[in-house]
C-alpha cells in the first residue's frame, strides 16, 4: 500500500513538472516577445506580468487572467496591441473551479500559461 502511495505521489508530481514545463513554453512562444523573457514588460504598454497579483490585492487573479489572454474581456484592453492566442484554446480541456464554484472546461495549454504566470509572481 505505501508503495502504491508512493507511485501515485510520483504522477502528480510529473504531471506538476509537466505542466510547468508548458506553461514555460507557451509563455515564452505567446508572451516573452512583448513581455520579456522575465516577464517584467517595459512599464508603459506593456505591464509586469510577474506584478499580477501584488496589483491584484496578492491575490492570482487565475480566472481573469485566462480571460485576458483568450480575449474573452480583452475588449478595448491594452488597445489592439494584444495579438489572439488561437493555439492556447486548441486541445484538451481540463476542468478548472471559477471563483463561484463552477468546474469549467478549459483549454489546457491555457490552464498551463495560468499556473506558470502564478508561479513567477514576486511580492
Amino acid at each position: 500500500m505505501r508503495r502504491l502511495t508512493g507511485v501515485a505521489m510520483l504522477v502528480v508530481l510529473a504531471g506538476c513538472v509537466q505542466n510547468e514545463d508548458v506553461g514555460r513554453a507557451n509563455f515564452e512562444a505567446y508572451c516573452a516577445g512583448c513581455h520579456g523573457t522575465n516577464a517584467r514588460g517595459n512599464g508603459a504598454l506593456v505591464p509586469d506580468l510577474t506584478q499580477i497579483a501584488a496589483r491584484n490585492g496578492g491575490v492570482f487573479p487565475k480566472a481573469r487572467v485566462m480571460s485576458v489572454v483568450d480575449g474573452y474581456t480583452r475588449v478595448n484592453q491594452h488597445g489592439s496591441t494584444m495579438p489572439e492566442f488561437g493555439a492556447l484554446l486548441e486541445g484538451p480541456t481540463v476542468l478548472v473551479e471559477f471563483e463561484d464554484g463552477a468546474m469549467t472546461p478549459t483549454p489546457a495549454p491555457l490552464v498551463a500559461l495560468a499556473d506558470y504566470l502564478e508561479g513567477i509572481q514576486e511580492e
